[in-house]
């Protein structure tokens, strides 16, 4: 049996995620992932999206070996089941003189949950410029999400512990148990791995790792917006599409600083847009538009 080439570590929560990405191979262009527990019985969209990147990355030929993903946008369309492996089934559009187009389609018991369009680009010289990154303070001075969870008696907060992988910090506090006050600021989180990376792993492995983790808070200036908190027992929330612009290298064993505002929500739906920040780089923009809604 033939898994792709995913390093392993002995450091959990981080080895059971990258155990996530060490899909079998099933046969030409289709993979097979396994799920990360969840509390509230589904598969967690971040695990799905970033398994979507390693399985449309794995059929770009050796011979365009130097491109490194870009750009990936991702519909969610239902909800997948903990006990259900997912099949990742990847087609191959385009390989161009720079670029590579892969369309992938996940799916449980012959149903899409999630299709997905990633491209994949050659190194190449070119114009540049950047936004600078914004001014927050330092993260080892602001509360730590995985202290918290560890610190409370609760079957959610120790699932969060036991199987969270990132450890995230708000500037100016979180919203896990309480609203904050509404305001238009963006969003300041810091966030990174609890555990580092291998030493080997690649570059493709940190931007899925980005995916995996973003799917954690990209709505949280919606939910700011109209004082919700995550742990609100009549909210209802569930990840519609996301798209992730990669512009240079990251890593996820580091501090990543994300700057969020939401230009919009309507309808039961809210629009989240990100920039990500990296020792004063800007290394990758987000969208994501999600279901917001509260049951009275």
């Amino acid at each position: 049996m033939t898994y792709l080439p995913v390093p392993d570590t002995h450091n959990e929560p981080l080895s059971s995620v990258l155990r996530t990405l060490r899909m079998k191979e099933r046969e030409e262009n289709s993979y097979q992932g396994s799920n990360l527990y969840q509390i509230s019985g589904r598969v967690y969209g971040g695990q799905v999206f970033a398994q979507t990147v390693v399985a449309a990355r794995a059929t770009v030929a050796d011979e365009f070996a130097g491109r490194e993903i870009h750009s990936i946008t991702a519909a969610f369309l239902r909800p997948g089941a903990l006990d259900v492996p997912t099949q990742f089934d990847v087609e191959e559009v385009l390989d161009g003189r720079s670029f590579s187009t892969r369309r992938v389609h996940a799916s449980q018991n012959g149903k899409t949950i999630l299709s997905a369009r990633a491209s994949f680009q050659e190194i190449q010289p070119g114009v540049e410029h950047e936004t600078p990154m914004p001014d927050a303070p330092d993260p080892e001075t602001l509360d730590s999400s995985a202290a918290l969870f560890a610190s409370i008696d609760h079957p959610a907060a120790k699932a969060m512990s036991s199987t969270n992988a990132i450890d995230m910090r708000h500037v100016g506090g979180g919203i896990w148990m309480k609203p904050a006050p509404v305001s238009d600021d963006p969003v300041l989180i810091w966030f990174r791995l609890r555990n580092r990376m291998p030493d080997d792993a690649t570059q493709l492995l940190h931007r899925a790792i980005l995916a995996y983790s973003s799917d954690q808070f990209m709505l949280e200036p919606v939910m700011r917006k109209h004082g919700m908190f995550w742990t609100s027992p009549q909210l209802s929330l569930a990840t519609l599409d996301h798209a992730i612009w990669w512009h240079r290298d990251i890593d996820m064993s580091e501090w990543v600083l994300a700057e969020l505002t939401s230009p919009s929500a309507q309808g039961g739906r809210g629009l989240s847009l990100a920039r990500f920040f990296q020792d004063g780089r800007h290394v990758a923009t987000m969208s994501q538009e999600g279901m917001v809604r509260t049951r009275a």
